[in-house]
């Protein structure tokens, strides 16, 4: 089994990292890991649309993984999911893709004419995991994904009432797009680090969040691979 483990930065992962050096893998190269006859390689892709494109489709083009698993941390426009909770991502959807009218509002892509709801590999506009249900016993949600995350209010109130989506992040959708077209295996899990409201960085839990994402992804490899 060869596994890749794929974060926007290094501090998400960073106690997976620390697992993987502690002793039961062999550090083959600075981020390839093996135990017996399984490999963990683990792709810091960086944050954003673009750098996730570029980085995974390399990655995927140079090497042949059984699974591909995103790692992250999100905010909730659900505040019924507690801080902290990991969440199962079943689709994505590239939420600001598409224009601002002249009176302030929004039109997608597909319904401006320019690309096919229907296009390879969305389906009706969304990027979908091609197996709808969620692990047992984890959360299912719908990713947005946008190129900036929201802060203020009044945009905050625009973008729900256009969107249906329980977290945004902003590497979710490329994560999908890649593994689709390249016909990979894959899973998406996010922890909830805050709720989608005024920004303010003091209400987050930004350490639990890791570690309970952290805990689950490190029990996910071992139970993936005993």
């Amino acid at each position: 089994m060869r596994l890749l483990i794929v974060a926007s930065t290094p501090f998400e992962i960073a106690p997976l990292i620390a697992y993987l050096e502690g002793g039961s893998f062999e550090q083959v190269q600075s981020s390839r890991f093996r135990k017996g006859n399984h490999e963990v390689h683990l792709l810091v892709s960086g944050v954003g649309i673009a750098l996730t494109t570029y980085h995974l489709t390399r990655a995927l083009r140079d090497q042949v993984y059984d699974l591909v698993i995103q790692a992250g941390i999100a905010g909730s426009f659900d505040r019924s999911i507690p801080l902290g909770e990991v969440v199962q991502v079943v689709s994505e959807q590239f939420a600001d893709l598409g224009v601002e009218e002249a009176d302030g509002s929004f039109t997608d892509v597909f319904s401006l004419g320019l690309l096919d709801r229907n296009f390879p590999p969305f389906e009706n506009g969304r990027l979908m995991h091609p197996v709808a249900e969620s692990i047992p016993g984890i959360r299912a949600v719908r990713g947005l994904t946008l190129d900036r995350v929201h802060g203020f209010p009044p945009s905050i109130e625009a973008f729900r009432e256009r969107n249906e989506g329980e977290i945004e992040t902003m590497e979710g959708a490329p994560f999908f797009m890649c593994c689709l077209l390249e016909k990979r295996n894959f899973l998406a899990f996010r922890a909830i680090s805050n709720y989608v409201e005024a920004r303010n960085r003091e209400a987050w839990d930004l350490g639990g969040a890791i570690g309970s994402l952290n805990k689950f992804i490190i029990e996910l490899i071992d139970s993936i691979l005993e």
